[in-house]
């Protein structure tokens, strides 16, 4: 891999949580589905157009975009090595000839210049160490007027497959709450700081829209148990607790899966933002 700036993002990216991720490419792909739609059907991908995703992790954004831009192309970015090779081997088996995969930290990559004509993510872009010189980077390879279409997630509170999850698991106890605009997941859920770290990076016609769509952990309850019990929020929850302790945290975890589990699949009320903005001259 080229020069890494996110140092600590990226031993978790290449190491653990790239592997949970890869192992688990299905449900993370389809958790945030919706919300891809809403990207899609909002900023349209030319025929022509040569796309750069960022943060691609699995891959399934830039197939996507790879099918659209039939006549174009689409370069994923991520930093991890494992769900990288996952995304080849899905994109091989889809037989895709447009697309390719590059592991690379986008902060300080170098892209060359001018050669895009957009740049996505779908929540891949939250974990810059920092933003601004990112997002630098990342206009610097968009061709003048090259459009930025990102998913990112809003503040904890309106986010209940986070805030469901971590309530059952606390059982009665205080979780401290992950703090806005630092890398991690709500790392643009402040809708001044993405403002100013865009404006700052060269981004004109900034526009945060909010995407109000399910998230979903699992096709049924046992199955999205099966899912959320592994994942590095419930392992860190539990990882602390007693025996006892912890079967009482994961009871009531399988309890609010239950609760949510609807004839369309385990569903839990979620809020993005759809932040987009032109590279300007």
């Amino acid at each position: 891999m080229s020069t890494i700036a996110n140092v600590e993002m990226a031993a978790a990216w290449d190491g653990s949580e790239g592997e949970h991720w890869t192992e688990h490419a299905d449900h993370y792909e389809r958790a945030a589905g919706f919300s891809w739609q809403r990207l899609l059907d909002a900023v349209p991908i030319g025929s022509r157009d040569v796309v750069l995703d960022v943060g691609c992790g699995t891959g399934r954004s830039t197939r996507d975009a790879a099918r659209i831009a039939a006549s174009g192309s689409a370069l994923g970015v991520d930093l991890s090595a494992r769900m990288l090779e996952h995304a080849r081997q899905a994109a091989e088996r889809e037989g895709l000839s447009n697309i390719r995969f590059q592991q690379a930290d986008a902060q300080v990559f170098p892209f060359p210049e001018n050669a895009f004509d957009i740049a996505l993510s779908s929540f891949g872009a939250m974990f810059f160490a920092d933003p601004t010189a990112a997002f630098t980077n990342i206009a610097g390879a968009l061709r003048r007027d090259g459009r930025l279409a990102l998913l990112a997630w809003r503040e904890l509170a309106r986010n209940e497959w986070l805030t469901a999850v971590r309530t059952a698991l606390a059982i009665g106890r205080q979780l401290p709450e992950p703090p806005p605009g630092v890398p991690g997941p709500f790392g643009l859920a402040d809708a001044e700081h993405v403002r100013r770290v865009l404006g700052a990076a060269g981004f004109v016609d900034i526009r945060l829209d909010a995407v109000e769509e399910p998230t979903v952990l699992g096709v049924d309850a046992d199955d999205a148990f099966a899912f959320v019990s592994t994942v590095g929020v419930t392992k860190g929850l539990t990882q602390d607790l007693d025996p006892d302790s912890e079967a009482r945290a994961l009871e009531a975890l399988r309890r609010t899966l239950i609760e949510h589990e609807t004839d369309a699949g385990v569903l839990f009320a979620a809020s993005a933002w759809l932040i987009t903005g032109r590279a300007g001259a």
